[in-house]
């Protein structure tokens, strides 16, 4: 049973997050902030915690500070109990030379593995967006006896060419992996759909082991968990599909039910506070059977004064909207806003102040942003394009400090 075993987990956080640009210039991708109060690194960890999970080791590499600073100063577990999280940077432990892949990130930290001997691996991404309990998908691996377990979500096979998709048989073994297939099969119980790698594995010890070790002696290799290590795997019949899909949270709603966001560029970044905000959220912020958990900031409430409202948003502690109308937005703790000044759909991270008769369309606005009196973002593309940074999509993105002047 899962709960007789010893489980280890491993989180992936060394991602650069280079399609999150401006917004990880400065910082790690999963310390990237999220829905107003929260780091993305809080979801993978929030799920681990929730399940039971409570030996945890967060690898790290780019532009680490805050994302250490973040996990030492929040994620304290009980050491009496022999619980830990503890960020792990690269160390240089086999060489003068850093993680060249998720894969090798893990292979330079084997000590940890040695030291907790555990017997099973849990080894999660770091920077998505869902809830899940990972009890259940140990307990299908060694149910199972496979050596490794891929979680799976279902996606329409027309999307198939966005995801790293998992090929399967009827019994759930893994056939093989294709990357952004064009044309990829079914699945065999439903034709239209096929399964995206979640980036999240469960692996037998020993399987891990065998196969980080060979990995290491591959001078082809490029060293990554996905494209390497699943696939080896997979060609020795030991791999299998874990159903997202099946996977059930205490407290979730049918309409958040097996909700997951890979937040990986600034579009889907900006749509997944979009699940946020509406009465009835896509993904719920709320349930507090599953709570994902961060360190709160030490802020008084919110106030409303001088005639400022809001509307189908969320807004963090420590917000002073003075007169200013507010719709359809994330505006997280100790922002100003201002008489007059107009903020729609759009996203305020810490300290943004935003000056009086400003006007705001569907923007990312990093922290300790300053807009001035009377600026306008989001009304004019040509305009935004000339002076800042515009995500695919039409999302204006101003990365953290910039001030934005008025014409």
């Amino acid at each position: 049973m899962a709960g007789d075993s010893r489980v280890l987990g491993i989180v992936l956080a060394g991602g650069e997050g280079k399609r999150l640009w401006p917004l990880t210039e400065d910082r790690a991708k999963p310390a990237v902030p999220f829905g107003g109060n929260y780091r993305l690194i809080d979801f993978v960890l929030s799920n681990l915690a929730n399940g039971g999970y409570l030996r945890l080791c967060v690898l790290t590499q780019y532009k680490s500070h805050s994302l250490d600073r973040h996990i030492t100063t929040t994620w304290r577990m009980s050491t009496v109990l022999g619980n830990y999280v503890t960020p792990v940077p690269a160390q240089q432990r086999l060489g003068p030379r850093w993680f060249t892949g998720s894969a090798d990130a893990i292979y330079q930290s084997l000590n940890l593995v040695y030291d907790d001997a555990p017997d099973h691996v849990v080894v999660f991404g770091a920077d998505h967006v869902y809830r899940m309990d990972p009890r259940q998908m140990v307990q299908q691996h060694i149910d199972s006896g496979a050596g490794v377990t891929v979680a799976g979500i279902r996606v329409p096979r027309s999307d198939a060419s966005q995801f790293g998709v998992i090929d399967t048989d009827a019994e759930g073994r893994i056939e093989r992996f294709l990357e952004k297939p064009s044309d990829a099969p079914g699945l065999p119980d439903s034709q239209d759909e096929v399964f995206a790698s979640m980036g999240n594995y469960v692996f037998t010890t020993e399987a891990l082991l065998d196969a980080l070790r060979a990995d290491a002696a591959d001078e082809d290799s490029l060293h990554d968990m996905g494209g390497d290590i699943i696939p080896m795997l997979t060609s020795s019949g030991a791999a299998r599909v874990y159903d997202f899909k099946d996977n059930v949270v205490p407290g979730e709603t049918e309409r958040d039910r097996g909700y997951w966001r890979d937040v990986g560029t600034l579009d889907t970044y900006y749509d997944a506070h979009a699940d946020l905000v509406s009465v009835h959220p896509i993904f719920n912020l709320y349930n507090r059977r599953w709570p994902i958990f961060t360190n709160p900031p030490q802020l008084p409430p919110a106030k409303f004064v001088e005639g400022g409202s809001t509307r189908d948003s969320i807004v963090g502690a420590g917000v002073i909207i003075s007169g200013g109308n507010v719709s359809g937005s994330v505006i997280s703790p100790g922002c100003r806003l201002a008489a007059g000044c107009d903020v729609v759909d759009s996203v305020l991270m810490d300290n943004v102040t935003v000056g009086a008769g400003a006007v705001i369309r569907r923007a990312i606005l990093d922290k300790n942003v300053v807009i001035a009196p009377g600026a306008r973002i989001g009304v004019d593309p040509v305009r935004d394009a000339e002076r800042y940074h515009m995500s695919p999509g039409g999302v204006v993105v101003l990365g953290k400090g910039a001030v934005a002047l008025a014409d």
